[in-house]
């Protein structure tokens, strides 16, 4: 077991390959090997969003404060996700 204090670790820039505008990321946790699982909290500021990708062995988001917009490759135009939504 590993436990580390909120804030331990440093925050970095969101990578312009995968964003646009300004982003911070915020490590929360990344599992050892053989595991591919990590966490982090993602902040966007206004007008910032991500570059379009996908995620192959599937995504979880957790919105826990504002509003943005998600869409599934081949889906509907983007529907609007709020603090309220999760998946």
């Amino acid at each position: 077991m590993e436990i580390r204090r909120s804030g331990s670790q440093p925050s970095g820039k969101g990578p312009a390959e995968y964003f646009t505008g300004t982003v911070r990321v915020d490590p929360l946790f990344t599992a050892p090997d053989p595991a591919r699982v990590v966490g982090a909290t993602v902040t966007f500021e206004p007008g910032a969003r991500t570059a379009w990708h996908t995620h192959p062995l599937g995504q979880t988001l957790i919105v826990t404060s504002g509003c943005g917009r998600a869409q599934r490759s081949g889906g509907p135009s983007p529907m609007p996700v709020t603090s309220s939504h999760s998946w």
